[in-house]
């Protein structure tokens, strides 16, 4: 059986080949194989009822493999790949078998299909990195697809990643992607669980261990509470917490792991925000992505109308778009504004030093959609602890998180250079992410073109960087009020501290005039952003204990 299945990895595997006579042989050897499958059941009757759960016809295994193909057909790179996709289900549906179709409308729930990039209509650039991508990991994620507007950021992102999950490192690569899935478990995002969990077990790892974390080895399971208080309170982090996985006899984790394991449980815990920042939908041959039931007369899911997605007209639309017309070019104003002050006049240590706390404290008074409590299901919250844990809003219990001053210990002079001490290269892979969401621009603001957005970008990161208590010295805090609305303010925090709890019209509310591009940009940011304020907090702590 072994022997079969790495056979079978052997065809997908060679579909991904640069070659084109290698991917045609390997497209023959899945078209007889599926064929094989195909003609080992007898064709189905169209009038078979369907099961209402899952509307799969009893054959799960070539279900699995049609549902692979179809994924294809959409997503793979190579032109003659996803043909000999399409004429493959054409031909087993000509044979009598249903065919899956793709659920949903594209890659992102927020984003109209048709303004996301078309695998087959992309520039030399980006298509070589998508080839990369597919090689690597035999897919084209839907996060890869909507990170494509940025080609730039998109090759840093995957290179970093394939590192992190692929190459050599302390720990084992089943042990990275059960990470992962634990770190995306923290806030119930399964598109990323789902995704890891076929990875773990790609790569031989225990399938017990996804019955949930206690099945776990006893080292996994120690690593639960730094992965709870990183997702949630990092500043809460202490030199203890490195002590005790450092020090745990038999279970310990050696610095070099420990890092490796910050480093992917801050990159997954931040991509889940970006996952649900950008409404990003289930993989085509993942459960949700697909239905092999025909299409409705309607076309339109009940879930839909549940979740506020659907496309009625609100009431109150019409003075929205009252209300944004010239919004650009207010916050461009003010732009202005704000730079002509800072050249008249700067502002005392002591006043800079208020209004970051002034900030900081609003920022606790910022209150996320919906804040009710989101209950996650058992099939999430096994691979975690404590689910009640989450992040919280200090002041209004008259506590307040600590100001973490950059000036005593910032990535750039310090955590850089613990990450490449004891992960080799990986600092500066971090490094260049965190530069290039930084500094990306197009010099465009909607439909202005020229305009230096450096300020608003500031802004931006160091709102979230208040958020979470850290302090630039030389920053004036009063420029985030003046830069970003409540609307925005409300989608920041909850991206970033309550991601599970983003919707589509909270994606809607703010820059209204703004290009689908921009606010995935923005949602780069965001991510990066809070993925290096994570990362100060368990950099410092480990620094701390090694001192």
């Amino acid at each position: 059986m072994e022997v079969q299945e790495q056979e079978s990895l052997g065809r997908w595997d060679g579909l991904a080949s640069r070659d084109a006579v290698s991917r045609s042989e390997a497209m023959e050897n899945i078209c007889q194989m599926v064929m094989r499958k195909v003609e080992a059941i007898k064709p189905i009757p169209v009038p078979v009822p369907l099961s209402p759960a899952s509307g799969c016809l009893p054959t799960s295994d070539l279900n699995d493999i049609l549902a692979h193909i179809l994924m294809l057909s959409k997503r793979c790179p190579f032109e003659d790949v996803r043909k000999g996709c399409m004429q493959l289900l054409q031909s087993i549906q000509d044979l009598g078998v249903r065919i899956p179709r793709p659920l949903g409308n594209g890659p992102s729930r927020f984003i109209p299909e048709k303004e996301i990039l078309k695998v087959s209509k992309v520039d030399a650039r980006t298509q070589s990195i998508f080839e990369d991508a597919f090689a690597a990991l035999g897919r084209l994620d839907n996060i890869s697809v909507v990170m494509g507007f940025h080609p730039q950021y998109l090759e840093s992102f995957l290179r970093t990643q394939h590192y992190l999950l692929q190459m050599d490192g302390p720990l084992s690569l089943h042990y990275r992607h059960y990470i992962g899935i634990m770190a995306a478990a923290r806030h119930q995002c399964s598109y990323l669980v789902n995704l890891h969990v076929n990875d773990f077990l790609q790569v031989g790892g225990d399938p017990k261990w996804l019955n949930g974390l206690d099945e776990a080895p006893q080292k996994l399971q120690q690593l639960g509470e730094l992965n709870k208080i990183l997702a949630h309170r990092p500043w809460l982090l202490t030199k203890e917490h490195i002590e005790r996985l450092l020090k745990a006899e038999e279970h310990s984790w050696s610095l070099a792991e420990l890092i490796h394991a910050v480093v992917l449980l801050t990159h997954y815990h931040s991509l889940a925000s970006f996952t649900f920042g950008c409404g990003i939908t289930p993989e085509i041959h993942c459960d949700g992505g697909h239905t092999f039931r025909p299409p409705s007369l309607s076309q339109y899911c009940v879930c839909d109308i549940a979740n506020g997605n659907g496309h009625a007209i609100h009431h109150d639309d019409l003075l929205a778009n009252q209300e944004m017309c010239g919004e650009v070019e207010v916050l461009m104003e003010r732009m202005k504004q704000l730079q002509e002050c800072r050249d008249d006049e700067e502002a005392s240590q002591e006043e800079m030093a208020t209004r970051f706390e002034r900030e900081k404290t609003e920022s606790m008074l910022v209150v996320t959609a919906e804040d009710e409590e989101c209950v996650p299901s058992r099939d999430i919250s096994r691979h975690f602890e404590d689910p009640s844990y989450g992040y919280k809003d200090f002041s209004r219990r008259g506590e307040n998180v600590p100001t973490f001053r950059v000036q005593d210990y910032s990535w750039e002079d310090h955590g850089f250079s613990l990450v490449n001490r004891l992960y080799p290269d990986v600092g500066q892979m971090l490094d260049e992410k965190f530069q290039m969401a930084y500094n990306l621009t197009y010099n465009t603001m909607a439909t202005h073109k020229d305009v230096d957005t450096s300020m608003l970008r500031r802004a931006i990161w160091n709102y979230i960087h208040c958020m979470f208590g850290i302090r630039y010295d030389d920053y004036d805090y009063g420029e985030i009020n003046q830069l970003l609305d409540r609307s925005f303010k409300i989608y920041i925090k909850t991206m970033v501290c309550s991601p599970e709890k983003t919707t589509k019209r909270m994606y809607e509310s703010f820059w209204r005039q703004f290009q689908h591009s921009e606010k995935v940009h923005v949602n780069l940011l965001l991510m990066e952003a809070r993925m290096q304020a994570e990362l100060l907090y368990a950099l410092r702590a480990i620094t701390r204990y090694m001192t």
